[in-house]
């Protein structure tokens, strides 16, 4: 039997969604066990919003150390070792008595996500140098399907023991065989760009531009993902049970907006996916503003929110990939940019929560995204004009 050419390329873009829904199940994780960690550590939700802090510069650490790590190492024993991590973290998570101990478990996860991120990424990249949009936005998309199932796992093991312990034990046991799976397939060809592109063509402006369009796309994200559940609970919307549905629909919604970027993403421009996705964002954070007492404008808002930011993030990877020729460290150098915003954003929102009401939730995406939209205006007006000719790596 002759083997086909392209079932290497197949089978890694297969394991590489695998590791995004790994990377998905433990990414919204956190949200929905936010007061049960707080209660494991007696600790006051502005502090235990500090875990949001220790994941995020964890990441930080994981892009920069990878930025370079890709460039020159095989890449799947790097994915998969990132992956066996987070299982054991997950797997320890219950078990933390105090804040710092999970402090510290919650800067490990960040920085094997952190590694995960910018290797999947950059894997996938090189996996496929000629029509990008539609594979990146399949990964990104699988992303969503773990962040999606991720609440509804820990609402049923919270419903049925309890307690958070067997929701982080589950989510250990499903992410630890694709670690497997992603060590024993070999990894693509490292790429480097041509002479006649070099990557001195990319100037620190357009580098900060990027990053701070990646600082206020994955803020939004990490501050609804992230605060919902507490949202809607503290509010008064709705019970713990039915506030991880809510969760679990902001990250549904944010699946289906991700499936539906794929075939979008091959007729429309990306600068104009993007300019829609944070309008159609604005729009329905807005609406959860003017009607805070509404469970049902709360759903509204939450499912619209979330499948207009779906895209963001594999929308502005590909126009800039299609602008410059990307190398795993100028990726992480992007990126450093999305772990700030996952950082400081859901930050913010816990030191606002307490003293000033669950509202400031929405009131701090909602300014989050009209940065986003002024941000990516500016990039577009100093954009640079040239396309990277895959031939010729």
């Amino acid at each position: 039997m002759i083997e086909s050419p392209h079932l290497p390329h197949i089978t890694r873009t297969l394991a590489y969604y695998a590791a995004f829904i790994g990377f998905g199940l433990t990414l919204a994780s956190l949200g929905p066990t936010l007061p049960g960690l707080a209660e494991q550590t007696k600790s006051h939700m502005g502090h235990i919003s500090t875990l949001f802090i220790a994941r995020s510069l964890g990441y930080l650490l994981g892009i920069l150390v990878c930025g370079r790590l890709y460039d020159h190492v095989s890449g799947h024993p790097v994915l998969a070792l990132c992956l066996l991590t987070i299982a054991g973290t997950l797997a320890l998570m219950p078990s933390l008595p105090s804040l710092w101990f999970l402090i510290a478990a919650m800067f490990l996860l960040g920085t094997a996500e952190g590694m995960i991120e910018i290797g999947g990424n950059t894997l996938l990249i090189w996996n496929h140098p000629e029509n990008l949009a539609p594979f990146m936005n399949g990964l990104h998309f699988f992303f969503g399907v773990g962040a999606f199932l991720s609440p509804l796992i820990i609402a049923q093991a919270i419903g049925l023991t309890q307690g958070i312990a067997w929701a982080y034990w589950i989510l250990a046991l499903l992410i630890a065989p694709i670690a497997i799976w992603i060590l024993f397939l070999p990894s693509p060809q490292i790429q480097t760009p041509p002479e006649t592109h070099a990557t001195a063509q990319i100037r620190p402006s357009f580098i900060i531009l990027v990053g701070a369009c990646f600082f206020v796309f994955v803020g939004a994200e990490a501050g609804i993902g992230g605060w919902i559940y507490t949202y809607a609970f503290e509010q008064n919307l709705a019970t713990e049970t039915s506030a991880a549905y809510l969760t679990s629909g902001f990250w549904g919604a944010f699946t289906v907006g991700r499936l539906i970027a794929i075939p979008i993403s091959s007729k429309l421009p990306p600068q104009t996916m993007l300019l829609t996705d944070i309008l159609g964002a604005a729009l329905s954070v807005g609406l959860i503003l003017l009607f805070p007492t509404s469970l049902t404008v709360a759903w509204i808002g939450t499912l619209g929110a979330g499948l207009f930011i779906a895209s963001m993030f594999a929308t502005l990877l590909t126009f800039v990939e299609s602008r410059v020729y990307l190398t795993a460290r100028i990726t992480g150098w992007f990126f450093v940019g999305s772990s700030l915003g996952g950082m400081t954003v859901p930050w913010l929102i816990g030191q606002l929560f307490e003293s000033t009401g669950p509202r400031m939730t929405m009131v701090v995406v909602f300014v989050d995204l009209i940065a986003a939209l002024l941000f990516f205006l500016t990039l577009l007006k100093y954009a640079p004009v040239w396309a990277p000719s895959k031939k010729e790596a």
